[in-house]
C-alpha cells in the first residue's frame, strides 16, 4: 500500500499523516518488534549495497581489522560529556554512532542509501548528491566562495562532507566537528596523504563547539539535521550565529519534507526508515525558516538539489 498524501484534501492529508505516524510510532514502541525491524532495515541495506556492487563486507572488515589507537587518541576529548539525545540507538546500532562498526559502515551505507536518488547514477549517487549541494551553493554564492578563509563542517562524520567542502573552497582552512571519536579517527586517517592540507578535526557537540566567536565565513550542515531533536537543531543554529562573521553564511543540506518521494513513501518503508532515525518526526515538523530567523539569520533561499533533498542558505544578520 502507498498513500499519496499530495492527492488528498488538506484535512484528509493531515488526518491520514497523523494516523500513519501514530501507527508507526506505536509499532516502534514495542522493543522486540522495533529491534526486529531495525535488523531487517540493516539487512536490506547491506543486501542492496552488495547487489549494487558496493563491497560492503570487504570494506568494513578492512577498516575494522586496522589498529586505530593512534588516531582515536589524537581526536578524542576524554572529558567530553555527550548530550543525552546522542546516546540513543541510531541507524540500527544499539550504541548509536559511538562504535567502530558504525564508523566503518558510514561510507558504504551512504552509497547504498543514495544509489537510487538518480537511477542512472547508481553507486555514484552519493557523490552526485554532495555535488548537487555545492552547485546550489555556487549558484547563490558565485564570486564569494573563493574569498572564504575559514569554513566549518558541523556533524562531519568520517569526513565525506568535509573533503568535498575542501574541494569547493580549496583556499580555505577547513574544520570538521563531530561527536563521535570513532568517526573522527577515520576522518583523521583519511585526511593523510591528500593533496590538500588536512582539515582540523574537533571532538565536540555542534551546538557547543568552544570555537572562537565570528571566526567562520561558511558553516555547513550536510545530512545532519534529520538526526537531531528540534532543540539540538535550534541550538546549533544559535552556535552557528556566534561562530560566523557578520554577513557569513549557514548552509544546510538534508531531506526535503515536501519531496514527493517522502509524501508518497509506502508505510512499511517509512517504518523501516523511522526505526533507524529516532528524531525523524521532529525534523519533518520543524519550521526551519522560523528557527533560523529566531537565531538571527536571514533566509537567502531554499533549493531542491535532488528529487528528495533540499539546500537551505541563510546569512548572519
Amino acid at each position: 500500500m502507498s498513500v499519496n498524501l499530495s492527492q488528498l484534501p488538506a484535512s484528509e492529508t493531515g488526518f491520514t499523516s497523523r494516523l500513519i505516524t501514530r501507527l508507526i510510532n506505536g509499532i516502534l514502541a514495542v522493543d522486540p518488534l522495533a529491534n526486529w525491524i531495525k535488523h531487517q532495515a540493516r539487512q536490506m541495506m547491506v543486501k542492496r549495497a552488495e547487489k549494487l556492487g558496493i563491497p560492503w563486507q570487504q570494506q568494513v572488515e578492512t577498516l575494522l581489522g586496522r589498529n586505530w589507537d593512534l588516531e582515536f587518541t589524537q581526536v578524542t576529548r576524554p572529558d567530553l560529556i555527550y548530550p543525552q539525545y546522542y546516546l540513543q540507538p541510531f541507524h540500527a546500532y544499539g550504541a548509536g554512532n559511538l562504535t567502530w562498526q558504525a564508523a566503518a559502515e558510514v561510507e558504504v551505507a551512504a552509497q547504498a542509501v543514495h544509489a537510487k536518488i538518480w537511477p542512472e547514477a547508481g553507486i555514484a549517487g552519493d557523490a552526485r548528491l554532495r555535488q548537487s549541494y555545492h552547485e546550489a551553493l555556487q549558484a547563490k554564492l558565485a564570486g564569494e566562495l573563493d574569498q572564504f578563509v575559514n569554513v566549518l563542517d558541523l556533524g562531519c562524520g568520517i569526513g565525506l562532507s568535509t573533503f568535498t567542502l575542501q574541494k569547493l573552497c580549496p583556499q580555505a582552512r577547513i574544520t570538521g566537528v563531530d561527536l563521535s571519536p570513532y568517526f573522527l579517527a577515520i576522518a583523521l586517517y583519511r585526511s593523510q596523504n591528500r593533496d590538500l592540507p588536512a582539515p582540523t578535526w574537533l571532538h565536540a557537540p555542534a551546538e557547543s563547539t568552544g570555537l572562537p566567536d565570528q571566526t567562520f565565513d561558511l558553516v555547513s550542515l550536510c545530512l545532519v539535521c534529520h538526526e537531531l531533536p528540534q532543540t539540538a537543531t535550534q541550538g546549533i543554529f544559535q552556535e552557528a550565529k556566534r561562530l560566523l562573521r557578520s554577513g557569513g553564511y549557514l548552509a544546510i543540506m538534508d531531506m526535503n519534507p515536501e519531496s514527493g518521494v517522502l509524501t508518497r513513501m509506502p508505510p512499511y518503508i517509512l517504518t523501516l526508515l523511522k526505526s533507524t532515525e529516532p528524531y525523524l518526526d521532529q525534523y519533518l515538523t520543524l519550521n526551519f525558516e522560523q528557527a533560523l530567523a529566531e537565531a538571527g539569520f536571514e533566509l537567502m533561499g531554499i533549493t531542491a538539489n535532488s528529487p528528495r533533498h533540499r539546500t537551505i542558505l541563510a546569512q548572519s544578520r
